[in-house]
């Protein structure tokens, strides 16, 4: 049976309330970093979070040059349909969706049962976001993270991923030690921190929210995330349908979200 784990929302949403007034000063290359993650380790306490997990988390975080270089050149998302198609290997994608939906029938049906969510949009992500489950990312994700909350770009935005991600830490969900993608998303469906939080689900009963080495975990929390958008069980997801709002919700990029929803479609049929 699949196990939603939205348990501890309040208290998340409590300790995701973070004193913005008294942040950290931000800053845009490295030479304030370290005075940044002391003035943070101060803080942290003060918005929910034990010194002991602070310190823990924060023992092999350094300024991310790569998540920064990735922050400041994601070009791929201005091409042509066509163009993103080929340079993401769409083709490819939906020849390999096919067969994992027939490798995994059992668990995409359960999936389906519970949420509503076809296979096909979740095979699109998945294989779009990871080649399913082939290559996670190879940064560290709480430099990834705190580099961000850091940078004075999005710093409020990743302010509330780093806290996000302490709680994964905390409750044992996500490893000190874990890499994942340049802006810090996490597993096979390359979840945002706090989007683990809020949409998380225990896809193989165990418990635990393992984004990286379930794939049940990260396909249930997926679906999870499209419903908290706006799916609706049964309704198309093609743009200009119902469903499509929860593919917009899962990339702000309009070429993405149609590639989503042309692969879905082809692994799928037509829906």
């Amino acid at each position: 049976m699949l196990k939603t784990i939205l348990g501890g929302v309040a208290a998340a949403a409590m300790m995701l309330t973070v004193n913005v007034a008294h942040a950290a000063s931000c800053g845009n290359d490295a030479s304030g970093f370290e005075n940044w993650v002391q003035d943070f380790k101060r803080q942290a306490p003060a918005n929910g979070v034990s010194a002991s997990v602070v310190q823990s988390a924060f023992s092999g975080v350094s300024y991310n040059r790569p998540t920064i270089r990735a922050d400041r050149g994601q070009k791929s998302f201005k091409l042509s349909f066509d163009e993103f198609m080929q340079k993401r290997g769409g083709p490819a994608i939906i020849s390999r969706g096919k067969s994992m939906k027939a490798a995994n029938a059992a668990l995409f049906s359960a999936i389906e049962r519970r949420y509503g969510v076809p296979a096909g949009p979740l095979l699109a992500i998945w294989g779009m976001e990871t080649g399913f489950g082939s290559f996670l990312g190879d940064q560290h994700t709480l430099s990834a993270v705190a580099t961000l909350a850091y940078d004075c770009r999005r710093s409020a935005f990743f302010t509330e991923q780093l806290y996000a991600a302490l709680q994964l830490v905390a409750r044992g969900d996500l490893s000190t030690s874990a890499k994942g993608a340049a802006h810090g998303e996490i597993g096979q469906t390359q979840f945002l921190p706090l989007n683990v939080i809020r949409y998380g689900a225990d896809g193989d009963g165990d418990g635990h929210i393992d984004m990286v080495r379930s794939r049940a975990d990260a396909l249930a929390s997926t679906a999870n995330f499209l419903v908290g958008h706006g799916w609706q069980r049964g309704a198309g997801y093609q743009p200009g349908q119902p469903n499509f709002v929860a593919i917009q919700g899962w990339n702000a990029a309009s070429v993405y979200q149609q590639a989503i929803a042309y692969i879905g479609a082809q692994i799928d049929g037509a829906r």
